[in-house]
């Protein structure tokens, strides 16, 4: 998983593992990353809470998501497009 930019806005790409709420999902987001000393590779993963706008996600699918303003307490992202499906 790579980091992008559009402007000077984040994008990244992850899993859809909660779609309870109402023009929310939450994305859980896997990077790799190396550690300090001993190089050793590792996973790491992090939960954002996505908006969507349309409830266009199910669980599942593979999104892209963009940084925006604070839409909420939480919500500090949105959705730009869905790239898979869950089968």
């Amino acid at each position: 998983m790579a980091e992008a930019r559009v402007g000077n806005r984040r994008v990244l790409t992850g899993t859809v593992i909660s779609d309870a709420m109402d023009k929310t999902v939450v994305v859980e987001v896997v990077s790799v990353k190396s550690h300090p000393v001993y190089k050793k590779r590792f996973r790491t993963t992090k939960k954002y809470y996505v908006h969507d706008e349309e409830n266009l996600c199910g669980v599942g699918d593979r999104i892209t998501i963009a940084e925006t303003r604070p839409l909420s307490k939480t919500k500090r992202w949105r959705v730009l497009d869905v790239v898979e499906r869950a089968r």
